[in-house]
């Protein structure tokens, strides 16, 4: 298989996983099927079309290559008609998030320095490829999107594209060492996930009124 082989499929992968955390979050919602597939399609589709804007690859794929639009919508498609069998949707729609910012860290990242990107603008790009989506799904059924929480979710992505930015400059950059680095971003988002780790935020006191000496 070659590198460019590998990399559709792991793109077309990451698509499919995020086309059914954006269709399990509508359904949620209560959209119907036109919403649903509408959904599904925009956080599938969303982190790669910014990607590929950013490297100056246009049309984007996600436009040039019809596998993209049609495999997102047929799985959001079937996510909707097999909904009753999926139990705990949140649970499914947080596990399939944490698979797609995976993929789509590694493979964002890996465009960008394949579209000679320096490294630095390439693990931002890796970054962006792998929220947009989600910011995407979030802002379409009205949830604070998921990047702007307290939840290690960017933080995630992050480490991921430093990993993969690293091998590449090792020349280590395949399909083994590149998996592992996606391993390491969805375990690190589940993990927090799980032991409720979260980025600090700033502490807010509120002015105190009527201390001695203050001025009415």
């Amino acid at each position: 298989m070659t590198t460019s082989t590998a990399l559709l499929l792991a793109d077309l992968t990451g698509v499919a996983v995020f086309a059914a955390s954006g269709a399990s979050a509508a359904v949620a919602k209560r959209l119907d099927l036109f919403g649903v597939v509408f959904v599904g399609v925009v956080a599938a589709l969303g982190g790669g079309i910014f990607r590929d804007l950013v490297i100056d690859e246009a049309p984007p794929l996600a436009f040039a290559d019809w596998r993209y639009a049609v495999t997102a919508a047929l799985v959001a498609a079937a996510v909707f008609r097999l909904h009753p069998q999926l139990a705990r949707l949140r649970t499914t729609v947080l596990v399939l998030d944490a698979a797609g910012l995976a993929l789509f860290t590694v493979t964002g990242t890996l465009k960008a320095l394949d579209a000679l990107v320096p490294a630095v603008g390439a693990c931002m790009i890796g970054v962006l490829t792998a929220i947009g989506g989600g910011l995407g799904r979030d802002l379409l059924t009205g949830e604070i999107p998921v990047v702007l929480r307290r939840e290690i979710y960017a933080v995630a992505a992050l480490a991921g594209s430093i990993m993969v930015a690293l091998l590449s400059a090792y020349g280590q950059a395949t399909a083994l060492p590149l998996t592992a680095a996606a391993v390491v971003v969805f375990g690190l988002r589940l993990i927090s996930l799980r032991r409720r780790w979260s980025a600090p935020v700033a502490t807010f006191r509120p002015p105190r009124t009527g201390a001695p000496g203050s001025r009415p």
